[in-house]
């Protein structure tokens, strides 16, 4: 990087930090801080949904896969990505939003207490939050690895350089600043995105151009779409845990679905980001599945390939802006995840903790808020420091073994709880579906897989506790149902379309104290 790199950097910062300030004059509230109050625009939302789902991740681990197997990293990720988007624009985007605009609550959480009970919703979470905290860590690894090879910064300097800067705008602003930035960044992202591409694709004239290039020694195998750990199953698996995480059941999303005034357009919104997701990546990953051409790995996974052929290929000014966009990338989905855990903790968490909090006014509660977001983010910046320890090894298996294979036991009881035909399933399948995933988990990774030779495939790591998660949820519903008119109630509020054209709805203050009459049901007296 030269002066030209540098200011492109430093400008970016300068904006997106700029962006929080100018937000916070439409902050007045938690509705406004969590949710944005209901009133952000559809497309708006949908290109917030699409960048909170990426990271520098996609520029380190999944490079390195698409280094080493080529399009099976499109095939396997992006695609079940935009699929399972695409199912869940009908199936839960609407219903999340009625969260909002008829439950009136800021967190996508808030409504478990009443579908089971205030132990299942503090289950999920607190084991949610500490799952955000080690998927974030792995953003921050994964982004300060990038300045790493740039610049020479250690891991703990690019942690602390972007953690700051995303800080302080995601905090003053709330969820609008995100999306504002988040806006921001998707132009970025096109701009350096083309910019590689075009770069790439000017190199392959000595490699039999833009379609003889498969028939090179370097990519034998590199047009397979499924090769490696990376088969059927694995497919299969990731669908069903995308189909999951990026409708609400990482939190996040669900804060861009709730964002939206009516359930119409959070189907819209969704609709937007499964249409991007499908198109967006193939101009991302193109040139990474083209590394082994121009560009040999100094790391074993590849991780560092499209960093070198960044490097190597792009002109100073522009090199800044690819290196503005790995920024982008991460920037938005950490600023994202911290906005939906502060909504979790303060709208779900703190109220149970303290009596205080279950008092707090509008300003009280946008400080916890704010508090809590930088909390957060400290903390993550913090285990970001430990990702190459161990414990938890290297930058994508904590993507992929601990975030996919956690998330299923969290988010099952929270998005099908949603829907009609899973109404039986109450408390007691919730917590026992959470907790046999999150079991089955411990044992598919640790004990079982150090007892069998070659350890247990990826596929079967990631798949195991969300099967388990399912199954249990389901038959235990049946075998002890526990619909009562009450939850009842909750599930027919979030399935009828009566309100879709009501303004966005105030959101109340935290949580009443959870005495013995809060948390008495008919089955529980």
């Amino acid at each position: 990087m030269n002066s030209l790199d540098w200011a492109v950097l430093i400008g970016y910062f300068a904006v997106m930090i700029a962006i929080g300030v100018w937000s916070h004059k439409r902050v007045d509230n938690v509705s406004d801080f969590f949710t944005a109050g209901g009133k952000m625009p559809w497309w708006l939302s949908g290109i917030s949904h699409h960048m909170s789902g990426y990271s520098a991740v996609m520029f380190t681990g999944y490079a390195g896969i698409a280094y080493t197997y080529g399009v099976t990293s499109f095939v396997t990720w992006s695609f079940p990505i935009a699929l399972g988007i695409a199912i869940g624009s009908k199936l839960f985007a609407p219903r999340i939003n009625r969260l909002r605009s008829r439950l009136h609550v800021a967190s996508p959480l808030e409504y478990l207490k009443n579908r089971y009970d205030l132990k299942t919703q503090q289950a999920l979470a607190w084991s949610g939050m500490l799952l955000k905290i080690v998927d974030v860590a792995a953003k921050w690894a994964a982004i300060a690895t990038l300045l790493a090879v740039f610049t020479g910064a250690s891991l703990n300097e690019g942690i602390l350089i972007t953690g700051v800067v995303t800080a302080i705008y995601c905090t003053i602003g709330g969820l609008w600043a995100d999306a504002l930035t988040e806006l921001g960044q998707f132009v970025i992202q096109l701009l350096a995105g083309i910019a590689m591409f075009i770069a790439v694709v000017s190199e392959l004239g000595d490699h039999g151009g833009f379609f003889g290039v498969w028939d090179e020694p370097e990519l034998q195998g590199h047009a397979e779409p499924l090769v490696g750990p990376y088969g059927t199953v694995f497919l299969l698996a990731f669908l069903f845990i995308k189909l999951f995480e990026y409708n609400g059941g990482m939190l996040n999303q669900a804060q861009r679905y709730m964002a939206t005034a009516t359930p119409r357009e959070a189907e819209r919104s969704a609709r937007l980001s499964a249409a991007l997701w499908l198109v967006w990546p193939l101009v991302l990953f193109f040139p990474m599945w083209m590394s082994p051409l121009l560009v040999e790995s100094q790391k074993a996974d590849g991780s560092d390939s499209y960093a070198l052929m960044t490097e190597q290929l792009l002109p100073h000014g522009l090199l800044g802006l690819v290196i503005v966009g790995f920024f982008s990338h991460t920037m938005a989905m950490c600023s994202s995840d911290a906005n939906a855990i502060a909504a979790v903790f303060t709208r779900d968490v703190a109220p149970v903790l303290s009596a205080r909090a279950r008092r707090w006014n509008d300003r009280s509660g946008l400080v916890a808020a704010r508090v809590t977001t930088v909390v957060f983010l400290g903390l993550s910046m913090a285990v970001a420091t430990q990702v190459d320890s161990p414990t938890f090894k290297d930058i994508i298996t904590v993507v992929i073994k601990w975030v996919a294979g956690l998330m299923g036991p969290i988010a099952i009881p929270m998005m099908l709880g949603l829907l009609r035909p899973f109404r039986r399933s109450g408390p007691t399948a919730a917590l026992s579906s959470w907790s046999m995933g999150l079991l089955a988990f411990w044992l598919v990774n640790y004990p079982i897989n150090w007892a069998v030779e070659g350890g247990v495939p990826l596929e079967y790591q990631v798949s195991i506790p969300l099967a388990v998660s399912l199954i249990l949820y389901v038959l235990i519903g049946y075998a002890k149902p526990e619909d009562t008119p009450e939850r009842m109630a909750v599930i027919e509020r979030i399935n009828t379309d009566s309100d879709d054209g009501s303004t966005a709805a105030a959101v109340p203050a935290p949580a009443k104290a959870p005495d013995v009459a809060s948390t008495r049901t008919p089955d529980n007296p």
